[in-house]
Formats: C-alpha cells, sequence, structure tokens
C-alpha cells in the first residue's frame, strides 16, 4: 500500500506536465464546437446589456428556443419580439432570481409551457456602486440575493433535468472584480466572488456527471448601462469590453466546452500576479490604474 501511495506521488507531477501540454497544445488547435440546434436556453437578466446581447447571440448560432427571465417587462418583450423575428422562437417571463419561490414557481411554468432548459445562462445582477458604510442594509442583502443566491435558486431549479437528460451546461456571467475587487463597490465584489466559489465547486461537483458542463465567464468592465460613469485611467491601455463581444465569447465557449473564460485574455496576468505579489505592489498597481476613483463617477442603473 505505501508502495502504491509513493509511485501516486511520483507520477503526480507527471501527469500535472501532461495535462499543462495537452491543454496548451489543444488550445492552438481548432475546437470542435458542438451543435445548439437542439438546446433551450434560459437567460435570467435577459432584457437588456449583456443578457439581451447573450439572448440575440444564442439565436444567431442556432439555438432551438431562447427564454428570458428578468424584472422589467417593457425590456423582456422588446427583446423576444427581436429574436423571434429573426426567427427563433422566444418566450419571457417575469422572474425575480432573489425571490426562491418564485424561481421554482416559475421554473415549472416554463418546463409545462416550453419544455426543458438545457442551457441555464446565470447572468441576472446588480451594482450599488459605493462603498461599505455608505451603503444602504437593504440594498446590501439585494445584491446579494441577485447576484449570489439567485445562482443557487435557479440552478437548483433546473440542473436536476439536465442531470436526468445526461445533458446540459450551466453559465454564469462573473466579473474579474470577483479576483480583483475595487473600491466602491463592495456589494458586487463580494457578491461575485462567493459566485464564483460557487462555479468552481459547482464545476468540480460535475466532472463525474456526463453530458453536463459548466462555464464561467470573467470579463473585464463592460460598457453596458448598470456600469455606466465608471471611469478606467487609461483606456486606451484598457479599453471597456462590448456586451456583443462578450456574448459571441461566452457562446463560443458553451460551445466549446470551456471551463472558465476570461476577457480579454491579459487578465490571466492580473490574477497570477495577485498569487505573488506583496500587498503594497498591489495597492500601488491599484493606485497607478485609478481603481481607487474609478467608482466616484458611476451613476449606472442599480
Amino acid at each position: 500500500m505505501e508502495l502504491k501511495s509513493a509511485c501516486r506521488m511520483f507520477l503526480f507531477p507527471v501527469q500535472m506536465l501532461y495535462y499543462i501540454v495537452r491543454a496548451s497544445l489543444f488550445s492552438l488547435l481548432p475546437s470542435r464546437r458542438k451543435d445548439l440546434t437542439k438546446e433551450v436556453v434560459l437567460i435570467t437578466g435577459g432584457g437588456r446589456g449583456i443578457g439581451r446581447h447573450l439572448a440575440k447571440e444564442f439565436a444567431k448560432q442556432g439555438a432551438r428556443k431562447v427564454i428570458l427571465w428578468g424584472r422589467t417587462e417593457k425590456c423582456l418583450k422588446e427583446t423576444a419580439e427581436e429574436i423571434s423575428i429573426s426567427g427563433t422562437e422566444c418566450h419571457y417571463f417575469l422572474c425575480d432570481v432573489a425571490n426562491r419561490e418564485e424561481v421554482y414557481k416559475q421554473a415549472k411554468v416554463v418546463r409545462e409551457k416550453v419544455g426543458d432548459v438545457t442551457i441555464l445562462v446565470n447572468n441576472a445582477a446588480v451594482v450599488h456602486g459605493k462603498s461599505l458604510m455608505d451603503s444602504d442594509d437593504d440594498a446590501l442583502l439585494k445584491s446579494q440575493h441577485i447576484n449570489t443566491m439567485g445562482q443557487f435558486w435557479t440552478t437548483k431549479a433546473f440542473l436536476p433535468r439536465m442531470l436526468e437528460l445526461q445533458h446540459g451546461h450551466v453559465v454564469c456571467i462573473n466579473s474579474i472584480l470577483s479576483q480583483s475587487p475595487i473600491p466602491g463597490a463592495i456589494d458586487y465584489c463580494t457578491s461575485k466572488a462567493s459566485s464564483l466559489a460557487f462555479m468552481e465547486s459547482l464545476t468540480l461537483g460535475l466532472l463525474d456527471c456526463p453530458g453536463v458542463s459548466c462555464t464561467t465567464v470573467l470579463p473585464f468592465h463592460t460598457n453596458t448601462e448598470m456600469f455606466q460613469g465608471m471611469r478606467v485611467r487609461f483606456p486606451q491601455l484598457f479599453p471597456p469590453l462590448k456586451p456583443e463581444v462578450v456574448a459571441q465569447r461566452t457562446v463560443d465557449a458553451v460551445r466549446t466546452d470551456k471551463a472558465f473564460l476570461y476577457l480579454p485574455w491579459t487578465m490571466h496576468a492580473l490574477v497570477i500576479l495577485k498569487s505573488f505579489m506583496p500587498q503594497v505592489a498591489l495597492e500601488e498597481i491599484h493606485k497607478f490604474s485609478g481603481s481607487y476613483t474609478c467608482m466616484n463617477t458611476f451613476k449606472g442603473r442599480t
């Protein structure tokens, strides 16, 4: 038994090296993309922003049905009509993902009226753009309930059927702020960090579940209504992402079963730097990049 354990310990670094080299080689080759023509996609927060572009992109790339969840009927209706005109069947339902009972109720309605959801995109989120001491208690709770707990309820509502069918995909639109927080958005950063931990745990938990995958997207500042007014010190070096680009890359990541997607790819360097740089150096980077003051002019949609 001891010899067997010793052999495993010896082989472990060799296996890790093999997987790193294998992943690097595969990244250079064109990936096989799965067909979306049989997929039923549900997008939370699907009426505007990244959610709206995700709905249009899934429809464009051949999804059979697109379902939109959100709290603003006007936005949902407009997006649904636009997608329906393009030729893809689209439905919308009013649903606040922070409300557990409402999520379970609407999930049942979706199954009865539309069918089984095979791709769940957890996109709904809010941000209040204030420091801890300036934040209202109810606003802080709202951020956690929508950005984090909402994922628990939606995933619990739709994942069991995916496991039963041995076919499905859970997607989370997260943020690079989950790994590199900034002042002035403490509610958002905290909730996104919790959301990332949720997805990391879920991804590992589904490794032995054939046919069911996860994708977590961690974009840099995206030019949407939600973060209107947020300023980056060097926009030429770090331009805000376009929501349609985030949508395109997300759908592509789903089709290639990519577990984690950083946008842009340079965000990998930020994560690596944080793993070994001293705190004082990280503080200087934040000062240089202007992240201490980037939310001072925030006037986005909360």
